[in-house]
Order: structure tokens, then C-alpha cells, then sequence
């Protein structure tokens, strides 16, 4: 389906940010490992350094590298019932999850977004994880087309890749953090929990 995938892992293999679509509103990413990349995208939004970026993948497994294992049986839960989905779970993070994206904060927010386009990125590009946050600049509404994309992100990202017909939905996702048994609510959004 996307034609240019060697371009977009080499734009992120070299400290690249990519826009591009997912489930729920458009998305803005590099590789976890780049700081120069995760860098470029606080610049690009003008976005508060105390807002951590959050991880995504095509599959729940690529992420649990990233948190603190074992996970706690809500979360395994949470997992099971609402991934993929719009569901993001923010977890205890473990030390191969860098504090440049995390806001120097010990948690991260991982999501596995439903939507093909966004699967087959994820599933060509090294390590299969994305550091991402939402395609627009801060305190401005979340991009939800390709044409608002490209124009939040014109002369920012190094590309947006467009959405082959598989369309964001437009709602945020819901933000839950998981403590324990404890689940608390960052963000209402697409899920009710």
C-alpha cells in the first residue's frame, strides 16, 4: 500500500519526523531512540517540555520492552479487551524507555492505534515503535484530515504520508493510567472505561 516505506524508515533511521494517520486523529513521530528526533518534534509544536511524548506500535508486543514488567493484571486487561483501539495505558516504564520522552516523568503512555496505513509504518520501520504526539501545534485543535496534516505540517515534519482512504476518526483517545489496581483518567476520550 505505501509506496515510499524505504524513504520514511530512512527519513526516521536518520532523526526524521513523520506525520501520518491513525485511528483516531493524525500523528506526528520519530524513532524512540533519536533524541535529535524527539527534539524536532517539541520544536515543531512548540510543545511544553513537562508533555511527554507517548510510544505506539502496530502490536501490543513491540511496547512491552518499553514498560515495567510484570505488567499489573488491569493493565494486562486493558490490553487484551481495548488493543488496537483508542485506548492509550500509561504505565510504570522500564529502562529501555529514554527520559527525553518521557518528560523526565518514570511513566509512559503506550497505544496501538486501529488503522492499516498506520500497522504498515510500524511494521517496516526499525524497531516498530514510534514516539509520537498529535500533528498539530500546541493548544491548537488535533489535525483529523491529511489536507489539514499538510498544512500544520508544512515545512516541519520531513513528510506526511498520506491515509489511502483509511480515515482518522477525529476523537482523541482516552488516557488511562494504571497503578497497581488503580486506573485513573488523564483524558476522556473515544473509550468510555
Amino acid at each position: 500500500m505505501i509506496e515510499n516505506i524505504n524513504q520514511i524508515k530512512e527519513i526516521l533511521d536518520n532523526g526524521g519526523v513523520i506525520a501520518y494517520v491513525t485511528d483516531t486523529v493524525w500523528g506526528l513521530g520519530c524513532l524512540p531512540s533519536s533524541e535529535k528526533g524527539v527534539k524536532k518534534i517539541y520544536e515543531i509544536k512548540h510543545r511544553e517540555a513537562q508533555k511527554p511524548l507517548i510510544l505506539m506500535s502496530s502490536e501490543a508486543y513491540h511496547l512491552l520492552d518499553y514498560v515495567k514488567q510484570p505488567l499489573p493484571k488491569t493493565a494486562s486487561k486493558l490490553i487484551k479487551e481495548y488493543f488496537p483501539g483508542a485506548l492509550t495505558l500509561v504505565l510504570e516504564k522500564s529502562d529501555k524507555t529514554p527520559y527525553y520522552m518521557t518528560s523526565n516523568m518514570d511513566t509512559v503512555g503506550i497505544r496501538v492505534p486501529d488503522n492499516p496505513v498506520f500497522k504498515e509504518i510500524c511494521e517496516n520501520i526499525t524497531g516498530n515503535v514510534l514516539a509520537t504526539t498529535s500533528a498539530n501545534l500546541s493548544h491548537q485543535p488535533s489535525a483529523k484530515t491529511y489536507e489539514q496534516t499538510l498544512e500544520n505540517m508544512k515545512g516541519l515534519a520531513d513528510i506526511v504520508i498520506p491515509d489511502y482512504g483509511f480515515v482518522a476518526q477525529g476523537l482523541e483517545s482516552t488516557v488511562a493510567g494504571v497503578f497497581g489496581d488503580d486506573i485513573k483518567i488523564f483524558r476522556q476520550g473515544a473509550i468510555n472505561l
